[in-house]
């Protein structure tokens, strides 16, 4: 009778414990800001995101999304973020170099051979000591997300070699990064706004441009670009970053749910992303695109020729360069 006794008050005190561990989950309501629209990938894996934070929560837990930057751009949805106005944003991971420099890591040329590389890369240690530097600035880094590789188009030529690049008239994103690799691959780097790159296409002040196959057909320059070459010069992570102030409010539970589902959204959303590019490689090609890629030889020639860009750049982040390449390195091996 003693021993039943004793399991008894065992059990009711499990079934207590459980039921504290349940009422530790509060009602909450989180703001989302993204910058690409309903439809994107980046916001379909926001879209799951939520869906996640529900179930986990009990439905106590529910994120609001705002996409199509209708919370402000970048920029300032970060600042709105470390004030605590904004709870969770989702963005290119080098944009956060403006926060802590060692973020530039991400927007080097031809670091990655392929996804798998980089979800080694940003899931291991290496990427989640990178969102862990962030915390000083007020923001959690939770997950990365995928926007895509970077691929080429232009209106001259078929690209299969290294040398067929040289010469040509490449729009770049307005950064020293960017117009450094071009040059190394003895093109013309144009320093272009995005909105004016359609009209410089179909005009011809610039041959050709470099964006992810989702931007490229969104953007219809199939109208302008007849060629397009993969050749994933350029990944860019996309950090889901959670403010800290808000953050230190939260209890061990409703921080497990959030991590967790994230994590849980990471793995979804880059299928989806995967999933599209497919897609839409269809049907770019139906549009009368000509598309070629690099050979394995050819493609270690392009890694050759960013390797001084890499040197130039890393000599500002010095340790996270060197922790890269290492890593990088250790994977191929």
């Amino acid at each position: 009778m003693k021993r039943l006794f004793l399991k008894s008050i065992v059990a009711a005190l499990a079934v207590a414990a459980f039921g504290v561990h349940a009422q530790e989950i509060r009602e909450h309501a989180f703001k989302v800001s993204q910058a690409n629209p309903k439809g994107h990938p980046l916001v379909t894996g926001g879209e799951k995101f939520a869906e996640l934070v529900a179930a986990k929560s009990g439905g106590k837990m529910k994120l609001n999304l705002f996409p199509g930057g209708t919370l402000g751009s970048d920029a300032a949805s970060v600042s709105a973020l470390q004030g605590g106005t904004i709870e969770i944003v989702v963005l290119n991971s080098g944009i956060l170099a403006s926060q802590v420099k060692d973020f530039a890591i991400y927007d080097f040329p031809f670091l990655f051979a392929n996804g798998k590389e980089a979800d080694a890369i940003v899931d291991g240690p290496f990427g989640q000591k990178m969102h862990a530097k962030l915390q000083e600035k007020g923001i959690v880094g939770l997950a990365y997300w995928e926007l895509g590789f970077r691929q080429m188009t232009n209106s001259r030529r078929a690209l299969t070699k290294v040398e067929d690049i040289s010469g040509l008239k490449l729009r770049v994103i307005p950064n020293a990064i960017n117009v450094d690799w071009v040059k190394a691959l003895d093109a013309n780097p144009t320093p272009l706004a995005f909105t004016e790159l359609y009209a410089a296409l179909e005009q011809k002040a610039v041959d050709g441009q470099e964006n992810p196959l989702s931007v490229i057909l969104a953007n219809k320059f199939s109208e302008v670009q007849k060629f397009l070459t993969l050749t994933n010069h350029q990944y860019n992570p996309q950090s889901v970053i959670f403010s800290k102030k808000v953050w230190d409010g939260l209890n061990a539970a409703e921080r497990k749910v959030l991590q967790d589902a994230a994590n849980e959204a990471a793995k979804y959303q880059r299928q989806v992303a995967r999933d599209s590019d497919a897609g839409t490689l269809d049907q770019l090609k139906k549009a009368g695109m000509q598309v070629s890629e690099f050979s394995p030889a050819e493609t270690t020639k392009l890694r050759d020729r960013m390797k001084p860009v890499i040197a130039k750049h890393g000599e500002a982040i010095p340790e996270t360069t060197k922790e890269m390449l290492a890593e990088l390195d250790k994977l191929r091996k």
